[in-house]
């Protein structure tokens, strides 16, 4: 080249292209991250699988796996190919090109650009199609396995008369078929249609034919296959009514057949898919005809008739014949939804029975004995009392207990004692100091059971345990303390290295471990050390010398993850809770089989019906699968986590569950059988609350029989909100151990009430038996109110507490100073035809960070006590003489008043009584101690110089300590309440401290 500049050459410059250098360092950055992207997708593979063998589940995930892999590559290369066939049929029938007009030399353009990568653009148009279909076919693994291992449910739906496991199995796997299908069909209409446009097929502005007779033929070939799927459509849509839902004013929410859907929807079904089958054959017809006329009359007498025969007729048979006597015309689909849904919810066997709601015995001794014999009535609660147990049992700061606590049965001397218990937790939060060798390496695990009575308290409020201290010691005997998987274990952890971890310390120093479980994955070797640093995102993993031989990591940590990654058919309960089971600690988790393919069975949301004031802003007890909705449901399974190896156990429950048989078959070896739950395991298993509280949501309609009185909307009742709080949400159920009228002796059992819906009196109380071993398990009991006569609600009761003069005196001066009140759960027992109230009342204050029981409501026929104990409180509401009532809890006959020495006594006694309040008021405590003590001196002084028997057998321990000064301040309102000048200091000192 010459040159131009005048100068000497140098090298020539290309401008735009990158030297050979930088391009070998472009091509090492991209293939570096295309290893880069293909080690964490390898990362999120390798520590799945790593994680199911450490659990011994790896079936699960094989099976899973498999499962998917072949579902993709089924239906990824079915609609690959026939997108791609379509797509190479409708090039291979091109007309031979002139270009004639404007608009075939326009397209000429397009053609020729994309003549040398037709074959590219082939692959990847087949290729992105395939991909898609591939991914969304992958995601109906459970529908594919649920129809491949369906076993039949030996149960008839009423209208087609086919078993339940063809809606609940088979539908939807043909749903999924037909869906596929249309867009199948529909994706190779649109590509075919496009290339026959792109090379002159198909011609919209070109003089002649608008479509050559090759085009005519294959788009209407793919338009008769969309019309036969179409029939296909109305056909299954048929069996489909069995299952729709569908908005009835009569009952709101509906599910199956109505009567406009048997006499119009029905027939209109069957007569569409008559005509599509008519229509797919005249569109191929036009193989031989070559002329769409037929076709497209045909399809728009099909539109016609699906606008006239599909909507039209059914309108006019609702207008016409249904509503004018819409009770008899549905009453008959009414029963068969009333039927249905009974048996898909596990309530067709609920015993309804009618129930007075006021006592008629007279002996008044006689119902207080009855009411210690109905039921071991649970002060302690759970909800309530667990910043007790924080203050009082936390021991240290990296430990911590659940915001609810559980509520179990331990047997103490031969007796099942009611008992609140919660884990000592792990609490990061609570580290002295946090890095990532404290947080992962150190504090790993928590440590020992903390539980206690839940029917009594002690002299100061406080719960008496049974479990207590650090290591925990007391009735439970010896078991494996450590917890290292648990509900607020969240966190991962690497153990067994060379890091030892803190057990806890003491005076002694720090007590220190190594993890011997054999739960974990080992971080040995490089491979899984990078993968997980790469999945964790911390890449110390991969080079701390914290990490050695031995070391493994522990992860998935709370029993309601590790089963719902073990068996992700189930559908997990909110709350798992905590036992001692043959010397280790065992969370128990309820888990529920379930679908929304039962004929006529009414749907609900699982979130909906799950939540309670409980579950109101409770990151801990959460609502079940939120937004799912099903209309069947069975706690199919019992599962157990080992809180110190986290081994997750599932135990067939219920063994005639077809779902659970039909998923036992597609993950053979998985679920245990019934007969593996050991006696130790099975004292402690419960009916679950979760599906107590969808049944009771049903069987506030469900609970009659009758297709009139449903339809009418006269029964329908409601979960009244919960009256101890102000979150407007649902009252909880509560578990205690009582009997019903029916019943020989007491039974752990699951409680809850109902009101007239948009009223608060009371119109029916549910139970069901709760204990696992008794034959009478999950046996629900329903005593129904009289609707002649109003009986008080739980809110009415509340009120009532609220609202009589003496009761909301004592509760202003428990609220007196920086203290407050806590309303524990109302429960609700039914005793002698009447109902029997109770509600423990806490107070939290005075210096204090946690509650303390002072106070019992209890109220039955609109009798209404507020007393330091149950038992008085149960004397003064049944007006039960001393002699009857239960040592420590009793009256006493006031002293004489001839007696100077007493009548001095009793002076004293007023005076301290006095000033206590006096020194309340001003939030003196050491005065109000000082007066408290003056008190019981004047009272004792007064019982020794009383010259009558019968004196009282002595005061509860409990109410006499909670008015001593060691109580605390806020123990002060307690001893006040109950001796309110009104009474006068003639009170006797049992059970009043106060006067």
């Amino acid at each position: 080249m010459p040159d131009r500049g005048g100068g000497p050459t140098g090298p020539r410059i290309r401008v735009g292209r990158p030297s050979g250098r930088a391009r070998t360092l472009l091509m090492t950055l991209g293939v570096l991250a295309v290893l880069g992207m293909a080690f964490v997708m390898f990362a999120g593979f390798w520590t799945d699988w790593l994680w199911y063998r450490s659990v011994k589940y790896s079936s699960v995930f094989t099976t899973t796996l498999w499962t998917k892999i072949g579902l993709f590559f089924v239906f990824g290369l079915l609609m690959a190919a026939a997108v791609g066939f379509n797509i190479w049929l409708a090039h291979r029938m091109r007309p031979p090109l002139s270009a004639m007009s404007m608009e075939q030399q326009s397209l000429d353009r397009y053609r020729m650009g994309i003549a040398p990568y037709k074959r590219w653009l082939l692959l990847a148009i087949t290729a992105l199609v395939g991909l898609i279909a591939g991914a969304s076919a992958a995601g109906q693994w459970q529908t594919w396995l649920m129809w491949v291992n369906g076993v039949p449910f030996h149960q008839k739906d009423p209208q087609f008369h086919l078993d339940v496991s063809f809606y609940a199995f088979d539908l939807p796997w043909y749903r999924f078929l037909l869906a596929f299908g249309f867009a199948a069909t529909v994706l190779s209409l649109i590509a075919a249609a496009l290339t026959h446009y792109l090379y002159g097929g198909l011609r919209l502005t070109s003089p002649g034919a608008r479509a050559t007779a090759a085009a005519t033929g294959h788009l209407s070939v793919l338009l008769g296959v969309f019309v036969a799927l179409k029939a296909v459509a109305y056909w299954l849509d048929r069996y489909g009514l069995a299952v729709k839902s569908s908005d009835f004013k009569a009952t709101g929410d509906w599910t199956g057949l109505r009567y406009v859907d048997a006499n119009a929807y029905l027939p209109a079904k069957t007569i569409l898919f008559c005509i599509a089958v008519i229509c797919a054959l005249l569109f191929f017809a036009t193989l031989w005809r070559r002329t769409w006329q037929l076709p497209v009359i045909g399809f728009g007498l099909m539109v016609l008739s699906a606008i006239l025969i599909g909507g039209l007729y059914p309108a006019i048979v609702q207008k016409f014949q249904v509503q004018p006597n819409e009770q008899a015309k549905e009453a008959p689909y009414v029963a068969k939804n009333l039927k249905a849904t009974r048996e898909a919810y596990g309530i067709d066997d609920a015993q309804v029975t009618e129930y007075d709601g006021t006592s008629t015995t007279k002996d008044k001794d006689k119902l207080r004995t009855d009411a210690d014999a109905t039921a071991s009535i649970r002060l302690l609660d759970p909800n309530v009392v667990s910043p007790t147990f924080q203050q009082l049992q936390q021991m240290k700061n990296y430990y911590a207990f659940p915001t609810n606590l559980d509520v179990d049965r331990y047997t103490k001397d031969g007796k099942d004692q009611d008992t609140v218990i919660g884990l000592r937790e792990l609490n990061l939060a609570g580290i002295p100091k946090q890095n990532w060798i404290n947080d992962h390496f150190r504090y790993t695990h928590g440590y020992g059971v903390v539980a206690a009575k839940g029917t009594t308290a002690d002299g100061n409020g406080q719960p008496v345990f049974t479990e207590s201290d650090l290591p925990s010691s007391g009735d439970l005997g010896t078991y494996e303390q450590r917890i290292y998987y648990g509900e607020k274990t969240t966190e991962y952890s690497i153990v067994g290295g060379p890091q030892k971890e803190i057990d806890y310390s003491d005076d002694s120093g720090e007590k220190t471990t190594s993890y011997q479980g054999k739960s974990g994955v080992s971080l040995s070797g490089p491979i899984n050390r990078a993968a997980y640093a790469v999945a964790f995102g911390e890449p110390q993993i991969l080079y701390s010398g914290a990490i050695g031989d031995g070391s493994r990591i522990l992860y998935n940590r709370t029993p309601k993850q590790r089963v719902e990654a073990v068996a992700p058919w189930l559908t997990i309960d909110g709350d798992a809770y905590p036992a001692v089971v043959d010397g280790r600690i065992q969370w128990i988790v309820d888990a529920y089989t379930t679908t929304n393919g039962y004929p006529y069975a009414s749907r609900t949301t699982l979130g909906d019906t799950t939540a309670d004031s409980l579950t109101a802003g409770n990151t801990q007890r959460a609502v079940m699968a939120q937004q799912n909705q099903v209309n069947y449901i069975r706690n199919s399974v019992k599962a157990t986590v080992d809180a110190y190896t986290g081994e997750v156990k599932l135990y067939q429950w219920d063994t005639e569950d077809p779902v659970l048989k039909t998923w036992m078959k597609a993950f053979p070896g998985t679920v245990k059988s019934r007969s593996d739950i050991s006696p130790s395991l099975m004292s402690h298993l419960r009916y679950p609350q979760d599906l107590f509280k969808v049944q009771r949501e049903l069987l506030t309609r469900y609970h009659v029989k009758d297709a009139q009185t449903f339809l009418s909307g006269s029964e329908v009742w409601q979960v009244p909100d919960d009256p101890t709080n102000k979150s407007g949400n649902a009252v909880p159920p509560y578990y205690l151990s009582m009997k019903m009228p029916d019943q020989s002796a007491q039974a752990f059992s699951l409680t809850t009430t109902f009101t007239p819906n948009g009223r608060d009196n009371l119109s029916a109380f549910m139970s069901v038996n709760a204990e696992a071993g008794s034959p009478d398990y999950g046996k629900i009991r329903v005593l129904k109110l009289p609707t002649s006569k109003t009986v008080d609600g739980p809110k009415q009761v509340q009120s009532q507490f609220n609202s009589e003069q003496d009761i909301a005196e004592s509760i202003r001066l428990l609220k007196g100073g920086d203290s407050d009140i806590e309303y524990g759960n109302l429960l609700t027992v039914p005793i002698d035809g009447g109902l029997l109230y109770v509600e423990p009342v806490y107070v939290r204050g005075g210096g204090l960070k946690y509650p303390l029981l002072r106070k019992v409501l209890v109220t039955y026929g609109g009798n209404t006590a507020f007393e330091d104990t149950l038992g008085q409180a149960l004397d003064k509401v049944f007006g039960a003489q001393a002699s009857t009532s239960p040592p420590g809890t009793g009256t006493t006959n006031p002293p004489p008043s001839g007696n100077p020495t007493v009548q001095q006594a009793l002076q004293d006694a007023q005076k301290a009584y006095d000033a206590g309040q006096e020194a309340l008021k001003k939030g003196d405590w050491g005065a109000y101690g000082q007066a408290q003590k003056d008190l019981q001196d004047a009272l004792k002084r007064a019982e020794e110089a009383q010259s009558k028997p019968g004196k009282a057998t002595g005061g509860s321990s409990g109410a006499q300590a909670g008015a001593t000064p060691s109580a605390g301040p806020s123990s002060s309102p307690s001893s006040a309440a109950s001796g309110s000048p009104s009474s006068g200091p003639s009170s006797s000192p049992s059970g009043s401290g106060g006067g």
